[in-house]
């Protein structure tokens, strides 16, 4: 079957199938079928010019597309990946953490190491050595919801 219609096709059966899966790849998005797509139309492209030789059957031509396809779909997904630097907020999350090196208000007096940081319009809970209410603390750390202060 796959030989007699590369045979009554050509090579035009790889630029129809590289077509279609770049049509699917519009129906079912992911960024996937792209590259398969983009594999079909390169084989079709090499049997334009491969086509009457003897040593340029299907079967080649299935393992070569084969071949493209995961050539095509690991550059593609490198190519997507993006800086391997990672991201330019990487606090964004992470709301402890981007508030180190603050300093603020103790809204709350710290006792037994527990207390209470008012930063901006938030009141945030504390631990710390033991403070009285309104003294300026510097934010030294971030364990979950819980900052970890100093006298500034």
């Amino acid at each position: 079957m796959i030989a007699g219609v590369l045979a009554e096709f050509g090579p035009w059966a790889w630029w129809v199938f590289g077509l279609v899966l770049l049509a699917a790849e519009l129906l079912l998005p992911g960024v996937f079928l792209v590259w398969i797509g983009l594999a079909a139309i390169a084989v079709g492209l090499v049997s334009l010019g491969l086509w009457g030789s003897g040593y340029w059957p299907w079967e080649v031509q299935w393992i070569v597309f084969a071949a493209l396809s995961v050539v095509f779909v690991i550059a593609g997904r490198r190519f997507y990946a993006g800086p391997a630097g990672g991201s330019d907020e990487p606090l964004l999350n992470r709301r402890g953490a981007s508030l180190i090196g603050r300093i603020g208000t103790l809204g709350e007096p710290v006792r037994d190491g527990r207390g209470r940081l008012k930063l901006d319009d938030t009141f945030w809970p504390v631990k710390g050595p033991d403070l009285p209410a309104g003294t300026r603390v510097r934010v030294t750390g971030a364990e979950g919801s819980t900052l970890s202060v100093e006298a500034d």
